[in-house]
């Protein structure tokens, strides 16, 4: 009998654990980066052990975390992906984050007075605050908000939203900025690397529709950027991502999984925690928005720490992000496509065409062929430009077929005739 409690247990925890990265994909793709590559595992275990050090050194000297009062500010870029109208979220939407998140880690959003008496001692401010970065990588001025269109409807946590020739876009120096990708991240609602990560995937990926202030019914609030943010800087989930785990963090009670909805009053997990309960309101839980409003004193240490020498987020703290541009200019962006198929023109056509594949950057270095309605080969040509020109001079009046197929199984077929 007790082994059938003990795997039925064992069922519902797994279970749990599935629809938590529906949520949040954090613990996943971490996981997936650490077994890929020991040396980034070696890297991010020294990281994890400088943290510790400083945590217990501090605590030694002044018998309690905390602290230090210097404000530390992260320069922010936003990059906006959409495919259709909605997923392409307002500036106002973006300013709403930032507020958000300066808000809760810095423990000025109202919903504070919700904080369980016994949790308020420990409650921080953070002294943390996010800021739109005003310089680029090249020192140009900026708004700090970055907007492709891409052909892609819908992204998986594979990081290929943070490259360009994905049809991303490509991460500013993560040295100098937090990188925050904004897509259609359908049931996800969001990732985020980790301290130590590849520089060129180093940053946090939100859905858009839980982005900022929102109509997202649990989401609205904002947090999921809060929660992912905490990743960024070394966060464990609460519940240590294991049944009854451990986030690394002194001052959080045991629990032994996610807490879904937007419970009330003190629930005890089978942890042999104590009388107070989990801590269900904190932001490293999975509880909806509006039952979320603290970290912990404990937690604040822990993504301070990595500000420092050794922390792997040391360098934010000189990031030139924030400072006047060297240059007092704003590039001009691209025309983006407001189509989302292959065009080709002039048709008909008597010595050149243009296929215009703006829609999709992908196509650039795949190979088309031309045949004629017979299903003869006649022509074949390269893309090495969006806006491909093709020489029909030499063919003979008719009418032809242009075609290509792509890696992920998309297709060009355009009729067109020959004068």
């Amino acid at each position: 009998m007790r082994t059938l409690i003990f795997a039925v247990l064992l069922m519902l925890v797994s279970h749990c654990q599935l629809l938590a990265q529906q949520s949040c994909s954090s613990y996943n793709y971490q996981q997936l980066m650490l077994s890929s590559d020991l040396s980034l595992k070696n890297e991010v275990n020294s990281i994890e052990n400088f943290v510790h050090q400083k945590i217990a050194s501090r605590a030694a000297m002044a018998g309690k975390p905390g602290g230090d009062k210097v404000i530390i500010k992260i320069p922010v870029v936003v990059h906006i992906l959409y495919h259709q109208p909605e997923e392409n979220v307002s500036d106002e939407k973006v300013y709403s984050q930032i507020r958000v998140l300066n808000e809760n880690f810095r423990r000025l959003n109202a919903d504070t007075m919700n904080t369980p008496a016994a949790f308020k001692p420990i409650a921080a401010d953070c002294e943390i605050e996010f800021q739109l970065a005003t310089s680029d990588p090249q020192h140009r001025n900026t708004t700090g908000i970055t907007r492709n269109y891409t052909p892609i409807k819908l992204w998986n946590a594979d990081d290929k939203m943070k490259f360009a020739a994905e049809t991303g876009s490509d991460a500013w120096d993560s040295k100098n900025y937090l990188n925050i990708w904004v897509c259609n991240m359908g049931r996800a609602a969001g990732y985020s690397s980790f301290p130590g990560g590849p520089a060129a995937k180093d940053g946090i990926v939100i859905a858009f529709n839980v982005f900022g202030i929102n109509t997202k019914a649990g989401y609205e609030m904002g947090k999921t950027a809060v929660h992912e943010a905490g990743h960024w800087m070394g966060l464990r989930h609460i519940w240590g991502d294991a049944y009854c785990g451990d986030d690394m963090i002194d001052d959080t009670p045991t629990q032994n999984t996610f807490t879904s909805g937007c419970p009330s009053g003190i629930r005890t997990s089978l942890c042999g925690n104590n009388a107070n309960g989990d801590m269900y309101m904190n932001y490293m839980d999975l509880t909806l928005d509006a039952c979320t409003n603290l970290f912990t004193e404990g937690q604040k240490e822990r993504m301070r720490a990595t500000f420092e020498t050794g922390g792997g987020r040391k360098s934010i703290l000189t990031s030139y992000g924030l400072l006047p541009p060297l240059f007092n200019e704003i590039p001009v962006p691209e025309e983006l496509p407001t189509w989302f198929h292959p065009q080709l023109y002039p048709n008909p056509a008597s010595t050149e065409m243009t296929l215009d594949l703006a829609y999709d950057i992908r196509w650039i270095g795949k190979t088309l062929r031309v045949t004629n309605l017979q299903g003869q080969f006649v022509m074949q040509l390269l893309i090495t430009s969006k806006a491909q020109k093709i020489d029909v001079s030499q063919l003979r009046p008719g009418m032809y077929i242009l075609s290509g197929k792509k890696d992920d199984g998309s297709v060009i077929k355009q009729k067109f005739i020959k004068l």
